[in-house]
């Protein structure tokens, strides 16, 4: 197996490694120990989105930051982007790890792959964090309202095979620094170094069309493929900035049917990149809600 050889900065006292999980190698980053706890990113982003949570997160668990399959350092199959390959990628790193059961923390895709991994693979999961990411229930209730229909009209650009590619690649990956900079317009968050770091991990050879196949195997598959309609019963806590672009308030709302044990908190003044934006009072919350667990 191929050394680690991560080029961007790693948080303090963290390490990183290669791990085979479901057929293919996957990259992480690691700290601390105790109760495993699996955080998973989502789009166009890879480990790095976690930078300022993994210390948080280290004091009390063994944090494991993926690349997920695709991303960054991690392989890039043809084949595996459907949720329910994605979800097992989830169970099998657990599994390689030595470990029974993990807490899971998603956001954005990574929130539909835990929300998802949540109803498929119940016995692997402690508890269950999400950031701004639909649970599936709610994706098929609201994929047509008005208003989320037109937050939602990238990913039809998404289909265009080749197409986005290019049109996502092109002056140096000038979309992407259009979709960072107008999430952080005063620069308060994302430095320029943090958005070449994003630029520069889907740049990697085959990363870019592997991040878009998930969402093409998702239209392809179509929202109610998503998962089956089981009850979560872990304790969920569910973290939402409202000023999200791309997902509507109303997403977080009424999902006690579907996760009787849910805890919802809304940020008011942040939007969908919560974890980088809002990191100690994130930080502050996944503390609280992951602590007891290592007690």
């Amino acid at each position: 197996m191929d050394a680690p050889h991560e080029l961007f900065p790693l948080p303090d006292a963290c390490d990183e490694g290669y791990i085979v999980a479901n057929g293919v190698q996957l990259h992480f980053v690691t700290a601390g120990s105790g109760p495993l706890a699996i955080v998973l990113h989502g789009f166009p982003e890879f480990w790095y989105s976690w930078r300022a949570n993994l210390p948080a997160l280290a004091r009390d668990h063994r944090v494991v930051a993926l690349d997920m399959r695709g991303y960054n350092l991690s392989e890039k199959p043809a084949r595996g982007y459907d949720l329910a390959t994605l979800t097992n990628d989830v169970r099998a790193v657990i599994e390689a790890l030595g470990e029974r059961q993990a807490d899971v923390i998603g956001h954005d895709w990574g929130g539909l792959i835990a929300w998802t991994f949540a109803m498929r693979q119940p016995d692997y999961l402690r508890r269950l964090v999400v950031l701004n990411a639909p649970h599936p229930a709610t994706l098929t209730r609201e994929w047509r309202h008005p208003g989320q229909f037109r937050r939602s009209a990238y990913v039809g650009f998404f289909q265009l095979r080749g197409i986005a590619e290019d049109a996502i690649a092109r002056d140096d990956f000038s979309y992407l620094w259009r979709t960072f900079r107008a999430a952080d317009p005063g620069s308060a968050w994302l430095t320029r170094d943090d958005i070449q770091h994003f630029v520069d991990a889907l740049a990697r050879p085959g990363a870019l069309t592997a991040a878009l196949s998930y969402y093409r195997q998702l239209v392809r598959s179509g929202a109610t493929a998503l998962s089956p309609a089981r009850v979560i019963t872990a304790p969920v806590l569910l973290l939402w900035g409202e000023l999200d672009p791309y997902l509507g308030p109303w997403m977080a709302d009424d999902l006690e049917p579907w996760a009787p044990a849910i805890r919802v908190h809304r940020f008011a003044t942040a939007g969908h990149w919560l974890n980088q934006q809002m990191p100690e009072q994130v930080n502050a919350e996944l503390r609280a809600f992951l602590e007891p667990l290592s007690n």
